[in-house]
């Protein structure tokens, strides 16, 4: 059995989530210094999208390293 998704794919995913999650983190900075406070933890939030983005590079670097398998 093969597995669906390649290494691209799953780069790219991690890729867009870490994007979205640092998205996430500054505008829950920016509303709850208006609104109030958010049950969201706004510190793991953004250590999850730092996480999420340094595994994106080191994906990327490996790419770039590794020679392609033909």
């Amino acid at each position: 059995m093969q597995f669906p998704l390649s290494i691209s794919d799953i780069t790219l995913w991690i890729a867009v989530t870490a994007i979205i999650l640092l998205i996430t983190s500054e505008l829950l900075t920016s509303y709850s210094e208006q609104f109030g406070d958010f049950p969201i933890d706004k510190t793991r939030l953004r250590l999850a999208a730092l996480i999420l983005g340094a595994s994106f590079m080191v994906a990327v670097l490996l790419r770039a390293i590794t020679p392609p398998v033909i």
